[in-house]
């Protein structure tokens, strides 16, 4: 089992035991969904890319800004409202991640119907990240309900500790321990997500139809 794929393991131990605003001034509206297989549109699936080399930012985000990144796919665009004070090194790594176009071109590698829908390996192995990492320890009253927005580790990781691998849940509970550095919530473009959601085979987790993450749109206000 790959490294970032161990989250699969979690997630079904856990399962076993027991991420609307107004769309922000300025930004693009969702694309419109041409009517082919499963709603997406048809794309070219794009060549893996190599292990990243990126480093880690410098600064933290600001507590007085608000941070959306838009996230446009083939499957529709969904919104990302990202919350500094849950994750402040994560949330800070995951912007830069995406104004540098690390995730461009990259797809959904893991789809789990009713679960969640995970994505952000550029080498498309399950396994691959920025070539770094970060640590923000959730608290442990952290909740995993649906369209909240969190990062995949490794099973043998501390808990927080993130690389450029993230998650949405789709479930209304995930019923996750509380490991998975939050980084936000989708909070525009739902119906994109679980669109996204359908797309999986329960029993391999591997998606029925390919998910590309085209662009992702940083806005600060």
């Amino acid at each position: 089992m790959t490294r970032r794929w161990a989250l699969a393991g979690a997630l079904l131990l856990a399962l076993a035991g027991c991420g609307g605003e107004e769309q922000a001034s300025g930004e693009a509206p969702a694309t419109t969904v041409e009517a082919t297989a499963g709603g997406c549109r048809q794309v070219q699936e794009p060549l893996p890319e190599p292990e990243g080399t990126e480093q880690p930012p410098a600064k933290i985000l600001s507590p007085s800004k608000t941070y959306r990144v838009v996230v446009r796919t083939n499957c529709g665009d969904f919104t990302i409202t990202l919350a500094p004070k849950l994750a402040p090194q994560t949330t800070a790594s995951f912007l830069e991640l995406a104004k540098n176009d690390f995730y461009d071109q990259t797809f959904f590698h893991r789809i789990v119907p009713g679960f969640v829908i995970q994505g952000g390996d550029p080498t498309a192995t399950g396994g691959g990240g920025p070539g770094y990492s970060t640590v923000d320890e959730p608290p442990s009253s952290t909740r995993y309900s649906n369209g909240v927005v969190a990062m995949a580790k490794g099973g043998d990781e501390p808990p927080g500790t993130s690389g450029s691998q993230f998650f949405i849940v789709t479930a209304k509970d995930a019923r996750l321990p509380p490991e998975y550095a939050v980084i936000g919530r989708v909070t525009d473009g739902a119906q994109a997500v679980a669109r996204i959601g359908k797309l999986g085979d329960p029993a391999t987790e591997l998606p029925t139809q390919l998910v590309l993450v085209e662009d992702m749109i940083v806005k600060v206000s």
